[in-house]
């Protein structure tokens, strides 16, 4: 296996690896996928809503922010690994895709799938409490 990209390449994210230590919603491999998540409002919206959720995450640091693509890094609190959250915001789909993934290691015993759970349910907390504002 060569050296994992991150970003977008032809509208998808990376794949995940063999190694039980990724999900993400673009990937074949039904042990690994989560489902994406609707865009909120337009395209800025949406980027403003992940990013306010990325924000109350303990131990996440924004790295790139770019016009359809977010990439965040997050330090695992136990053994201090660094992990890649990435996000494509899709326009045509109106779909956020996204991908969690540890740089190192080979099992992550189930971080990054409760990582983006937790992540998931933050998200559409925000758009629950601005639909009753």
């Amino acid at each position: 296996m060569g050296k994992q990209y991150l970003g977008v390449k032809d509208g998808r994210l990376a794949e995940c690896p063999n190694s039980p230590n990724c999900v993400s919603t673009q990937t074949e491999q039904s042990d690994k996928k989560m489902e994406p998540l609707p865009f909120h409002g337009d395209l800025n919206s949406t980027k403003e809503t992940l990013k306010k959720v990325l924000q109350e995450m303990e131990r996440t640091k924004l790295e790139i922010e770019e016009e359809h693509y977010i990439h965040a890094l997050v330090v695992t609190k136990l053994f201090r690994f660094k992990d890649d959250v990435e996000f494509y915001l899709d326009d045509s789909s109106r779909k956020v895709h996204f991908r969690s993934a540890s740089r190192t290691g080979y099992s992550d015993m189930g971080v990054n799938r409760k990582r983006m759970k937790a992540f998931t349910d933050a998200y559409y907390g925000y758009i629950e409490k601005e639909a009753h504002s």
